[in-house]
């Protein structure tokens, strides 16, 4: 039987603090960063775990080899089924509380070179001291598709890679950017079926240079590589910023090849997603862009490189529909505009970032 106890003869219970529970912190809309501190690190990669753990464990990687710099921002690409809305919150609760929140871009990839691995961070770092005293140098994808019949959409890239490779060269030829001075190669492709002979040229290529591999699409239409870049510039120049179409390479009134920043600053965005599939929803995405610029004392006038996450054809022509409503015409930024697998909403068509000069 069990009996109750009267109310008043009941010890006084002592009462229990409130539980304060963080807030997520979210990514920073923008970033102003040192040009000449900039450097580029690589999370390893696991398949250790599910996509939060291997999240946790790559943020804390970076920050492990950070050596007394700061990443501000970090570009996540997401293999697998694993919820990449989580990454945001993930980030938060890795980053310590007096740090400043990194920009960040999460995209989905078709796979990443080790199985079970499901995520990748590019990290975008300062380095203590300056690394750059002259500025970098950022480089356009150089995309080289298959235009032939295709009987096999996944069959081994390295060809196209070392076409791309090539034109990297020859643009870093052209802006006095030595082989050597390259300090991050991403090169985007469709298919990982040789990576052990693309990584390793891609290494030989660029010895001194951060450098990931990554499959774009599960199902890809057809192969394709496409090959980006930064290097540190050898010469200071009068320009802040100087748009460049180097010898040996196409011209496009699209996008510039390569852009040589002497810029003390420079403005990193977070990516912006296009909801839904009209003009006015890819507009709203570029609107959303314009006001962050604005608040980072900057505009698209000045921005110098874009880029661009479209997960499909459609989506890839509105942006080229639209972004020169918004960007200067006259001096296009350097770009990498390419298909991928998914983003971090179902409803979105495409997402991109931006990086500027500050007005």
């Amino acid at each position: 039987m069990i009996v109750a106890t009267p109310a008043a003869a009941q010890k006084k219970s002592k009462e229990l603090p409130n539980q304060e529970l963080d807030i997520p912190r979210d990514p920073s809309p923008f970033l102003k960063v040192e040009t000449n501190r900039i450097g580029f690190l690589y999370s390893p990669l696991t398949e250790k775990g599910l996509l939060s753990q291997q999240t946790r464990d790559a943020i804390k990687a970076i920050r492990k080899n950070l050596k007394g710099g700061q990443i501000v921002k970090l570009r996540a690409f997401v293999a697998g089924t694993g919820d990449m809305r989580r990454v945001p919150s993930i980030l938060s609760d890795e980053m310590g509380r007096r740090d400043v929140m990194p920009t960040l871009s999460v995209v989905q990839v078709g796979a990443l070179p080790l199985e079970g691995a499901q995520v990748l961070l590019e990290a975008t770092i300062l380095e203590r001291k300056a690394a750059n005293p002259h500025g970098l140098v950022f480089f356009s994808g150089q995309q080289v598709m298959k235009d032939a019949p295709v009987e096999n959409p996944l069959e081994p890239v390295l060809p196209l890679v070392e076409q791309s490779l090539e034109r990297l060269k020859t643009a870093g030829s052209g802006t006095k950017v030595a082989a050597t001075d390259m300090i991050r190669v991403t090169c985007l492709v469709s298919s990982l079926a040789d990576y052990a002979a693309v990584s390793r040229k891609v290494a030989e290529s660029f010895p001194q240079a951060a450098t990931s591999v990554i499959q774009l699409q599960r199902g890809p239409l057809r192969p394709v590589a496409e090959c980006e870049a930064v290097g540190r510039a050898s010469t200071a120049a009068g320009e802040k910023i100087q748009l460049l179409n180097p010898e040996g390479l196409s011209a496009s009134p699209n996008y510039s090849q390569a852009v040589a920043v002497h810029a003390p600053q420079i403005i990193l965005t977070s990516s912006q997603m296009a909801f839904g599939r009209n003009e006015s929803h890819a507009k709203l995405a570029f609107d959303r862009l314009k006001q962050v610029l604005e608040q980072a004392g900057s505009s698209f006038h000045q921005v110098f490189f874009t880029s661009f996450y479209p997960l499909t054809n459609p989506a890839a022509d509105q942006i080229r529909e639209q972004r020169f409503e918004y960007l200067d015409r006259s001096r296009p930024p350097a770009s990498t505009l390419i298909l991928f697998e998914g983003l971090p909403s179902h409803d979105a068509a495409f997402a991109f970032d931006v990086m500027a000069a500050v007005n």
